[in-house]
């Protein structure tokens, strides 16, 4: 496998078998869907998929070794975005697996418990004080 390098910085090459295991996990997909253009805190994940915090960071921490998503800390709060593949292949198939997702109905129901969640006057204990989820800027 051959190393590819963008604006200066060496990036790993993509691992064909990882991504698409990744990809085939029904609660990785829900992540992604959840994710989609924003940062979301894992809170919100724990909150929206009714799944235990350890179950969702096995997903992520999943997600992340392969390449789909990137992680920053803000306090006690761990924030997740997506992370586009740089290899032209796995960039197609990245983008129609999104695609894919922004239609499916579950996937769509999931992300509008998010918004709700988000702009809820009460939101749940487990959230409160948590910051909402924003538009990742590039």
């Amino acid at each position: 496998m051959k190393s590819c390098i963008i604006r200066g910085v060496k990036q790993k090459p993509v691992d064909m078998e990882l991504f698409f295991l990744a990809l085939a996990d029904r609660t990785r997909l829900r992540l992604l869907s959840l994710i989609g253009e924003d940062e979301v805190c894992v809170c919100f994940f724990v909150e929206v998929l009714k799944t235990n915090q350890p179950k969702i960071s096995r997903h992520l921490a999943y997600l992340r070794k392969a390449g789909l998503v990137s992680a920053r800390r803000q306090g006690k709060w761990m924030h997740y975005r997506i992370t586009r593949p740089h290899e032209i292949h796995a960039q197609r198939i990245f983008e129609q697996v999104m695609t894919w997702l922004r239609d499916d109905n579950e996937m769509r129901k999931d992300r509008e418990r998010l918004v709700s969640l988000c702009c809820s006057p009460r939101p749940p204990v487990l959230i409160q004080g948590a910051p909402r989820p924003a538009r990742v800027v590039t």
